[in-house]
């Protein structure tokens, strides 16, 4: 599916099923990330 997005004298197309990979993608690299930080703050305190 995809949107228009009108801005003024601009428009933007905006593809939907994109946007829910991205979403999904960023979603998952901060998981990544906390699950990192976790571990190292695992093993400092070991």
């Amino acid at each position: 599916m995809t949107r228009f997005i009108i801005d003024g004298n601009a428009v933007y197309e905006i593809d939907e099923v994109c946007m829910q990979k991205r979403r999904k993608r960023m979603t998952e690299d901060k998981t990544k990330e906390t699950d990192q930080k976790k571990e190292q703050e695992k093993e400092k305190s070991s």
